[in-house]
C-alpha cells in the first residue's frame, strides 16, 4: 500500500497512526470509563456525570473554536505552521502522560487535564489538516486523506489492545496492579505512542505554499481575516460547505466522544465497551479507504452523503437501544462511516480552499467544526439531564445530519470553482 505514496505522504500519514490512539484511548474508551468510574464513587449521578463530560468538552473546544482562524491566518507565513503544530503536539502529548498521575479520586482535576489535552490533539490537527495541500497533489488528496485514515485506525488498534489486555487481566487479578493503575498505565502509552510516531512527520513534512513574511505579522493576520469576511461572496462555495459540515460533523463528534459515556449509563459493561470498541477501530480501517476509493469513482460528495445517511440510522437505532447485541449493531454502522466521511471531508475541503491560504480556512474549518462539539454534547447533556436518558439526546442529533444533507448539496464540485482574483 505504502509504495505508491511518497515520503511525504507517508510521513504525513503516519500522524494519523500515532494520533488515533488519543482518539479511541482518551477520547472515546478508557479515560471516560475512568472519570464516570472516579465520579460515581464521588456520589455523583450517572446522568449528571455524562453532562459533566459534555461541558468539558465544549470549553476545550470553545477555547480552539476562538483560537483556530487567528493562529491559521498567522500560520500561513512561511515556517510558522511547522512551529504551532509543534506547540499543539507536545501540549497534547504532554498533558495525556500528566494523566497518569492525577489521583483518581479527583475527578474535576482530571477533567481540567482532559481539557488541555484535547486542546492539543485538535489544536494540532488544524495544522496536520492544513499540511494535505502541502504534501501532495489534488489528485491524490481522497486517496492520502482516506488511507491516512485507514492508518490511524490500524495503527490505534495496536496501543488500545495492550490497554485492554493490561486493563482486563488487572481486573480479574492476573497482574499484581488495581484497574486504576491499568488506566494509567494506558495513559501513559498513548502519549509514547503519540510521541514517537510523529516523528516523521517532524522530520520529513515542510510547508509548500505560504505566504512570505511581513512586519507585524500577528496584525497582518488579523487584516488579512478582515479581508476575507469582506469578500465573503468569492468565497461562497467554502463557506456554503462549511456550514454542511459544522451540523453533520456536530452529530458525528458527539456520537464518538460520548459513545462509552452512553454505553455506560445503558448499563454495558467496561469489559464489553472496550471489546466492541477495539472491533470498531478494526472494522473502520478497510471502510476508511473504501471510501476513498469509491469516492474516486461516484464523487466526494455522494460519499458524504452515503455516511451521513448511515449516521441517520445510528441516531434512530440508538433510541431504541437496550441490549449489548444493539450496542455492537450500533457500532458496526459507525465503523462503516465514521472514517470515510471524515477524511472526505477533509480531502473535499482542501480542494476548495486556495492553497497559499490553507492555515487560515483550516482554522475556520476548525472553528465550524469545534463550535458544532459545543452545540452537540451540550445537547446530549442537558437533554440527558432533563429526561433522565441518555437515548433522548442522541436521537435529537438527526435534524442535524437532515440540515447537513440539505446544505450541501448547494455546494459545487471542487473543479467548477473559480477564484476572480489572487488570494495573497
Amino acid at each position: 500500500m505504502m509504495k505508491r505514496f511518497t515520503k511525504q505522504e507517508n510521513s504525513w500519514m503516519f500522524y494519523d497512526w500515532a494520533n488515533s490512539a488519543y482518539s479511541i484511548i482518551i477520547s472515546t474508551a478508557v479515560f471516560p470509563l475512568f472519570y464516570k468510574a472516579a465520579a460515581t464513587k464521588a456520589g455523583i449521578s450517572a446522568a449528571n456525570s455524562t453532562a459533566y463530560l459534555g461541558y468539558t468538552i465544549a470549553i476545550a473546544t470553545f477555547i480552539l473554536a476562538m483560537l483556530g482562524p487567528i493562529l491559521g491566518t498567522i500560520a500561513d507565513y512561511k515556517g510558522y505552521k511547522k512551529k504551532f503544530f509543534t506547540f499543539f503536539f507536545f501540549v497534547g502529548v504532554l498533558s495525556t502522560a500528566m494523566l497518569a498521575f492525577i489521583p483518581s479520586e479527583k475527578w474535576l482535576l482530571l477533567l481540567i487535564c482532559y481539557t488541555f489535552t484535547a486542546i492539543g490533539f485538535a489544536g494540532a490537527n488544524v495544522f496536520y489538516d492544513a499540511f494535505l495541500v502541502d504534501i501532495t497533489s489534488e489528485e491524490k488528496m481522497n486517496a492520502v486523506s482516506a488511507h491516512g485514515f485507514g492508518l490511524g485506525y490500524i495503527g490505534s488498534t495496536i496501543p488500545f489492545l495492550i490497554s485492554i489486555v493490561i486493563i482486563i487481566l488487572a481486573q480479574q487479578g492476573v497482574l499484581p496492579i488495581s484497574a486504576i493503575i491499568a488506566s494509567k498505565i494506558a495513559f501513559l502509552i498513548t502519549a509514547v505512542w503519540w510521541g514517537l510516531f510523529t516523528i516523521s512527520l517532524l522530520k520529513n513534512v515542510q510547508q509548500q505554499y505560504f505566504i512570505e513574511p511581513e512586519k507585524n505579522p500577528v496584525i497582518n493576520s488579523f487584516k488579512r481575516l478582515g479581508e476575507t469576511f469582506k469578500n465573503v461572496k468569492q468565497y461562497r462555495s467554502v463557506f456554503l460547505f462549511l456550514i454542511a459540515y459544522f451540523f453533520y460533523i456536530d452529530g458525528i463528534g458527539t456520537i464518538i466522544t460520548m459513545s462509552t459515556a452512553y454505553g455506560s449509563d445503558l448499563g454495558i459493561s467496561s469489559t464489553n465497551l472496550l471489546v466492541i470498541l477495539f472491533v470498531t477501530q478494526v472494522v473502520a480501517a478497510p471502510f476508511a479507504i473504501l471510501y476513498g476509493k469509491l469516492s474516486d469513482r461516484f464523487t466526494g460528495k455522494k460519499m458524504l452523503y452515503v455516511g451521513i445517511i448511515i449516521y441517520i440510522i445510528v441516531c434512530i437505532y440508538a433510541y431504541f437501544l437496550k441490549t449489548t447485541l444493539d450496542f455492537w449493531i450500533l457500532a458496526m454502522l459507525v465503523a462503516t462511516s465514521q472514517g470515510g466521511i471524515q477524511s472526505l471531508s477533509r480531502s473535499y475541503f482542501a480542494k476548495l480552499v486556495p492553497k497559499a491560504n490553507s492555515n487560515e480556512f483550516f482554522g475556520f474549518y476548525n472553528i465550524f467544526g469545534k463550535f458544532a462539539s459545543i452545540m452537540g454534547p451540550l445537547l446530549v447533556g442537558a437533554i440527558a439531564q432533563m429526561t433522565g436518558h441518555s437515548n433522548m439526546g442522541v436521537f435529537s442529533l438527526i435534524i442535524l445530519f437532515l440540515v447537513g444533507i440539505a446544505v450541501l448539496a448547494r455546494v459545487p464540485e471542487p473543479k467548477e470553482i473559480k477564484y476572480e482574483k489572487p488570494l495573497i
